[in-house]
């Protein structure tokens, strides 16, 4: 047991240095996930209700991926600063659409191009907004005239507040997943207002839990063009019962009838088949120990029903390698730019 929790850690730690040049800062939520939580009592199949009239959360239906018109009411973004570099600029926002959970969402744009391609990124939990800050990913990421929009999942980073410390993000995987589905839509229909992006190109970058996520996300919203996920999470009967991110000590309550069932219909497994996305890549790293190898299986699998492209690596240097110097981005930013513009059609 010692030597598996060592083996987190390191590949953890290896993942924070490729994907991330600067160390990540670990809120009290994170620190929590890697030493074993009191279990929880119980997970809510539904979203608490509020009375208070600025809480939509009852409105919003966690049995759904897609987001029903009208449901989530976007507050006007509030500004948190705006700085950069000669290669781009970088603004900070802060976007709400429910009472207790602003979001802190960056746009990083590239110097010079007046509608870019854009590309979210969301990376795994427990992911902090560090990288987003650091001006090296921010040039790799816009490279070549490209937009980078940033932020994290839900109960991830500044997003965990207000909860009990026994509540984390597989404790609440139903709501981790969907709403972090749900915001992905609303960060693009914030996006379309603001008229500076190509809104015709625009992709989504995940990892881990986030890749999970952007792979939902796409299964839902033709607006994302291309696909590109690092170790997405998935196959949830053998990852709950497997991976070292579930502390021993928790494992039985995700393991039990009821929770399976509230989170089967979240599987990528069970979307993967149904993408209809133009560009779908998904890379998978042999060694990491976070997603065991029979998920990787399940979900290559499901995958191989589709046109994506399967990239494997032997280990963390095969990683290196190919994600050095922005190379790991210039896959997604091809696609983008052979994907077909809807004006020129029209």
């Amino acid at each position: 047991m010692r030597f598996q929790r060592l083996q987190v850690f390191v590949w953890c730690f290896v993942s924070a240095v490729l994907l991330n040049p600067v160390p990540q800062a670990q809120g009290a939520h994170a620190q929590q996930v890697v030493a074993p939580h009191p279990a929880p009592d119980a997970v809510p199949a539904q979203p608490p209700a509020d009375s208070s009239p600025r809480d939509r959360r009852a409105d919003e239906d966690w049995n759904s991926l897609a987001l029903s018109p009208g449901t989530l009411h976007a507050e006007g973004p509030v500004p948190g600063g705006k700085d950069g570099q000669p290669e781009f600029t970088r603004e900070l926002w802060q976007v709400q659409w429910r009472q207790t959970d602003p979001i802190d969402l960056y746009v990083i744009r590239p110097r010079g191009v007046e509608k870019p391609p854009a590309i979210l990124y969301l990376y795994s939990y427990p992911s902090e907004t560090d990288r987003f800050k650091d001006d090296g990913y921010c040039r790799r990421v816009t490279a070549d005239g490209f937009a980078a929009i940033g932020f994290v999942s839900a109960l991830t980073g500044q997003r965990y507040h207000t909860r009990p410390m026994k509540q984390w993000f597989v404790s609440e995987l139903q709501e981790s997943l969907v709403t972090s589905v749900h915001d992905v839509q609303m960060i693009l229909n914030y996006l379309s207002t603001r008229g500076d992006v190509d809104m015709d190109r625009v992709g989504m970058f995940g990892q881990g839990s986030g890749g999970t996520i952007a792979l939902l996300a796409a299964a839902v919203d033709p607006r994302i063009k291309a696909l590109d996920v690092l170790d997405p999470w998935g196959d949830w009967p053998d990852w709950l019962a497997k991976s070292p991110r579930v502390p021993d000590e928790e494992r039985a309550n995700y393991l039990n009838p009821e929770f399976l069932k509230r989170v089967a219909p979240f599987d990528p497994v069970q979307w993967l088949p149904k993408l209809k996305t133009q560009f779908i890549r998904i890379q998978d790293v042999v060694d990491d120990p976070i997603t065991p190898a029979i998920c990787k299986k399940q979900i290559e699998s499901a995958a191989a029903q589709t046109t994506a492209q399967i990239v494997k690596y032997d280990g963390a240097e095969a990683l290196r390698n190919a994600s050095s110097d922005g190379k790991l981005f210039r896959w997604i930013k091809d696609q983008l730019r052979s994907a077909p513009d809807r004006r020129e059609a029209e």
